[in-house]
């Protein structure tokens, strides 16, 4: 066992370096990779797992530590001491609680066991750990589980999962729990077969969030298991196969020290996982599964080099990792997954993708790849474009092939818009606009009310207000559509209802206010209050900005452009109301919410009243203090991308306030330099002169060597490639 405890002593001393690599700048990585810390967002609010995964891969491979709960929702939370499991499927950064699909764990000698937390069940088994003895890196994790003395190692490719066991203690075993549910997720059916000593395949179905889950898989043993146990129910199971609700298997390798298991999925069949595995993995070669995933991720990375700081470096390249986490692969090898009809489809040239948190990633994850990885692009909307042919709809928020329609709006629609006016081909742009008409037409989600009314009234329901002005911005993006598609009669018509915002404007309060049916306010209004039944999580503060499409609109609702300034401020500097805040309200300055979306854009506004120091001073502020290197580094949810992808964005100096204009309006960056690769060999760079924690204002913008006149830069010309030149200072100007 000599050789086996080196190694393990080996891994724990390389997994310390690179957490303090990670944490604290450390000495300089020879690879982007190297400035990922996957631990970012871990803990406090931020909901993300550590686990390995490819590039918007299927396959999430993650530890759980077996809690239900706010804090578990992405399975694993940081402060936790405990790993109950290694399961294949993981959200990143949401606030729902579905998927732990396929969990393994290996174990040696006397379990654990415990009820972890004041949920009716059995008890779990689970095992200790500690972060000096764990690691990740871009497609790889690692961890010691200390009371069997097992090193545990995960990586994956798009489609499976590898897992390598060392054991240091006698007596190894691996269990395989189908039956894991947790938070919302619970299971309606699972079964597994023991196909040889080597084999085992099954599926696990189940409900939550997204009602019909599907997850088949096939796994392979590295070494021959000498006995197999089978249980359902904590009843054991005889024969080779069990179906049931609560399934378990526990796998006896003999006196193997090393043990790999390769899991292949697939959300049609057992047949198309087991086609996935042999496709991706046909053997076991753990170091080369590791090399090409980190590989594809450093390939990813490189498309923005920047310079600088360690700390700023390490939170730019976690910041693009958690951009590419979703939207997921959803198609198999051979082309074919789950619709949105229950019913099996094939994609034809084109992969399908699920897990579109539209609500959040259309803000600034969408414009983020139009700019950074534009040839993701066309596959993700004709998966919209697929998702709609199959269930009557654009996509809200869907996964796994299912509809949610969680949170509001139909922002499949800027996403189209903003793609197609930046030239990205590859989808139909009339099935495109036929969609998004279809979408804006239908009578649910008080979209009858909406057309009649020129508003949702707070009769209809829950989130009234955000509804009519997220539905403005949307139909904004279809007139839009509708325009250079030769729509004229649809161009005027929802170029109105892009105005039907200024149908909830109360002038003697100054805000956007519910209203009845009938018309009249609503009574008992406060703006400082969260009225779930009125705004989506958020208060009027925080929406009373969300007129994209129409800022100057919105500023001459506000009395002028230094009324507009000044409520600006107002906004920055009026504290919350006293009492307990709802869980989505963090990362605050005054009524400035960060940690949640409707409010991203709100630091640019600035510019267009002519304040450009105060968008300035605002977004370095956020920047500082709202983002760091430490596990609860992010302020909020990291919503599939969206909180990083802010970052991005305000990194390199600019934001997409409206999302799908083409305008990128300036900030402050707080890289010094950035080389952002572009198709056909061009490059667009970026130098920040005199950039640093003091020096937060622009003295000058260039572009090209020409002053730049506008607050703003265009996709346009920065696709054209050539060099955007910020002088920074520490005044005003």
């Amino acid at each position: 066992m000599c050789l086996i405890i080196n190694r393990l002593v080996l891994l724990s001393i390389s997994a310390l370096a690179l957490i303090s690599c990670q944490n604290s700048g450390g000495t300089q990585p020879e690879k982007l990779t190297g400035y990922v810390n996957p631990f970012i967002g871990t803990d406090g609010k931020g909901k993300t797992y550590p686990g390995a995964t490819a590039p918007n891969g299927m396959v999430q491979l993650s530890p759980d530590n077996g809690r239900n709960g706010w804090d578990w929702i992405s399975g694993y939370f940081y402060p936790d001491s405990v790993i109950a499991g290694f399961s294949h499927l993981h959200l990143s950064g949401t606030g729902a609680g579905d998927l732990y699909d396929i969990s393994f764990l290996p174990v040696a000698g006397e379990l654990k066991q415990a009820k972890l937390d004041d949920i009716a069940g059995s008890p779990t088994v689970y095992s200790r750990f500690s972060h000096e003895r764990e690691t990740a890196s871009p497609g790889y994790y690692q961890v010691f589980l200390d009371d069997y003395g097992v090193n545990v190692e995960l990586t994956a490719t798009d489609r499976t999962g590898l897992q390598r066991y060392t054991f240091s203690k006698p007596g190894p075993k691996v269990r395989l729990h189908l039956g894991y549910t947790r938070n919302w997720d619970s299971v309606t059916d699972s079964y597994l077969r023991i196909v040889n000593d080597t084999t085992i395949e099954g599926y696990r179905k189940s409900t939550g969030w997204a009602k019909d889950q599907r997850v088949y898989f096939t796994a392979v043993f590295s070494v021959p298991f000498h006995s197999f146990e089978l249980f359902d129910q904590g009843e054991r199971v005889s024969g080779d196969t069990a179906r049931g609700l609560n399934v378990l298997a526990v796998f006896d390798p003999g006196d193997a020290e090393e043990v790999m298991v390769k899991t292949g999925v697939s959300s049609v069949s057992i047949a198309n996982a087991r086609l996935n595995l042999n496709a991706e993995q046909p053997g076991f070669d753990f170091e080369g599964v590791r090399a090409k995933t980190e590989g594809r991720w450093e390939a990813a990375f490189s498309r923005v080099q920047v310079k600088a700081s360690p700390d700023n470096m390490v939170q730019f390249y976690t910041a693009m990792y958690h951009s590419m986490l979703a939207p997921t692969l959803f198609s198999d090898v051979n082309g074919e997954y789950k619709g949105a009809d229950g019913q099996v489809h094939k994609a034809e040239g084109h992969a399908r993708y699920t897990t579109f948190s539209l609500w959040d990633t259309y803000r600034a994850l969408h414009p983020w790849l139009t700019l950074a990885h534009p040839e993701k692009v066309p596959p993700l909307i004709n998966s919209m474009l697929d998702f709609y042919q199959e269930y009557g709809q654009l996509p809200v928020w869907n996964m796994l092939g299912n509809e949610t329609d969680m949170m509001i709006g139909y922002h499949s629609a800027p996403v189209i818009t903003d793609a197609y006016f930046k030239g990205i081909s590859g989808f139909s742009p009339q099935l495109a606009y036929e969609a998004m008409k279809k979408s804006a037409m239908q009578d649910k989600f008080g979209l009858k009310e909406y057309r009649e009314l020129g508003y949702v009234p707070y009769e209809w329901g829950n989130w009234n207000v955000s509804l009519t002005l997220e539905y403005a911005y949307d139909d904004w993006c279809i007139a839009q559509m509708a325009k250079a598609l030769g729509h004229e009669e649809d161009y005027h018509y929802f170029t109105d209802r892009a105005s039907f915002y200024k149908n909830h404007f109360g002038q003697e309060t100054g805000f956007f206010r519910a209203r009845s049916k009938d018309g009249p306010f609503k009574d008992g209004f406060d703006p400082l209050a969260y009225h779930p039944e009125d705004y989506c999580e958020a208060n009027a503060w925080q929406y009373f900005w969300y007129v994209p499409q129409d800022v100057a609109g919105l500023a001459e609702l506000a009395g002028g452009e230094k009324e507009f300034e000044r409520k600006l401020g107002r906004m920055f500097e009026l504290e919350q109301a006293p009492g307990e805040l709802p869980a989505w309200i963090s990362g605050y300055i005054g009524q400035y919410v960060h940690g949640n979306e409707p409010a991203h854009h709100v630091p640019y506004l600035y510019q267009f009243v002519g304040a450009p120091h105060k968008t300035e001073q605002r977004v370095r502020q956020i920047m500082d203090k709202l983002y760091s290197t430490r596990p609860d580094g992010l302020c909020g949810n990291e919503d599939c991308g969206q909180m990083s992808a802010w970052y991005l964005f305000s990194a390199l100096g600019f934001y997409p306030v409206n999302p799908a204009d083409g305008k990128y309006i300036l900030g402050s960056p707080e890289v010094e330099e950035a080389v952002i690769s572009l198709p056909e060999g061009k490059e667009f760079r970026i130098i920040a002169k005199n950039q640093s924690e003091a020096n937060v204002y622009i003295k000058s913008v260039s572009l090209n060597g020409e002053p730049l006149r506008e607050f703003f830069i265009t996709h346009e010309q920065i696709m054209a490639g050539g060099e955007l030149v910020f002088e920074m200072t520490d005044q005003p100007e």
